[in-house]
């Protein structure tokens, strides 16, 4: 796979340093394995919902963990009587998993359920009271930043 030049992109945007590192990761990502079976819904504006099939599995044998932007969900079933069974078909998968997602900034997950063999995991983007927009007055002679200085015309 050839790799992708970023180079234009950067041009007009600023603060973008994790996109093409994000990008790259996505292109890599080995699709041969689609267990568990997921959904990723947009609630509300701000408010999303990871949700996986993780039929057999109980809520001790789950675990959830974000680090750095990236939400990694794991599975490993507990030794049980598999050697007692004697199984003619068995198409329920149990075997041990782990599914990685890629957050964005400011957004962190805020509750996780496991009903009816899904697990939800519920998330929102809260974004911090610093980057929310700002209105910026346009004054008449005054300027826009101040110093403490004053300038005397001469």
């Amino acid at each position: 796979m050839n790799a992708i030049d970023f180079s234009p992109l950067y041009r007009s945007t600023v603060g973008f340093d994790r996109l093409a590192s994000l990008l790259d990761s996505a292109l890599q990502h080995n699709p041969g394995s689609g267990y568990p079976p997921y959904n990723i819904e947009s609630i509300e504006d701000n408010e999303y919902a990871i949700t996986l099939a993780v039929a057999g599995f109980d809520q001790s044998e789950l675990d959830l963990q974000t680090e750095r932007g990236v939400l990694t969900v794991r599975g490993e079933k507990k030794s049980d009587d598999k050697a007692d069974r004697n199984y003619l078909y068995q198409g329920i998968a149990t075997r041990a998993f782990e599914r990685k997602f890629q957050l964005a900034d400011h957004v962190e997950v805020v509750d996780a359920d496991l009903t009816n063999g899904m697990l939800t995991i519920k998330l929102v983007k809260e974004i911090p009271e610093a980057m929310k927009p700002k209105r910026i007055s346009i004054g008449a002679g005054t300027p826009a930043l101040t110093t403490g200085k004053t300038v005397e015309a001469a």
